[in-house]
C-alpha cells in the first residue's frame, strides 16, 4: 500500500498487512481531519518506508504519550505519524488508495462519537 500526500511530494510505502485499523474520536483527531473522527492504520514500522520531504508536530495525547504527525510541507496531508506508547508506524486511512482502505476494527474514545454517526460493529473503547 501506498499513502501519499495531496501534492505527491510525500509518500509512505508498507511492505505488510496492518497490524490494526482503528476510528478514532478524539478532538485532536477530529482537529486533525477536519471530520466526525479520524481512520488510523497501523503497521510494523520496518515494513513502512518514506519518501520526500516532511515537517513534523509533536502533540501530547489525552493519555500522556507523544504523538509525532509528519506532513507534507507544501499540501499540508499528514501521511504518517508515530506515538511513543504505541510500536509501529500509523497511517492515517485517507492518505491510503480508496481501493487499500482497511475495515476498521476498533472504535477508541467512542463516547465522544457523534450520536448521528453508525459505524458497522466492531471492537468499542471508551
Amino acid at each position: 500500500m501506498i499513502a501519499t500526500c495531496a501534492c505527491g511530494q510525500l509518500t509512505a510505502t508498507t511492505t505488510a498487512d496492518p497490524i490494526r485499523t482503528v476510528a478514532c474520536h478524539c478532538h485532536a483527531c477530529r482537529t486533525r481531519t477536519g471530520s466526525a473522527f479520524s481512520l488510523n492504520t497501523r503497521f510494523a514500522a520496518d515494513a513502512v518506508t518514506t519518501q520526500g520531504r516532511s515537517k513534523s508536530f509533536t502533540r501530547t495525547g489525552d493519555e500522556g504519550s507523544q504523538i509525532t504527525y509528519h506532513f507534507c510541507p507544501t499540501c499540508g496531508v499528514t501521511v504518517w505519524y508515530l506515538n511513543d506508547h504505541i510500536p509501529g508506524v500509523m497511517i492515517p486511512g485517507g492518505a491510503l488508495a480508496p481501493a487499500d482502505l482497511p475495515t476498521p476494527a476498533l472504535s477508541v474514545y467512542d463516547v465522544r462519537r457523534p450520536d448521528w454517526l453508525t459505524l458497522s460493529e466492531m471492537e468499542v473503547m471508551d
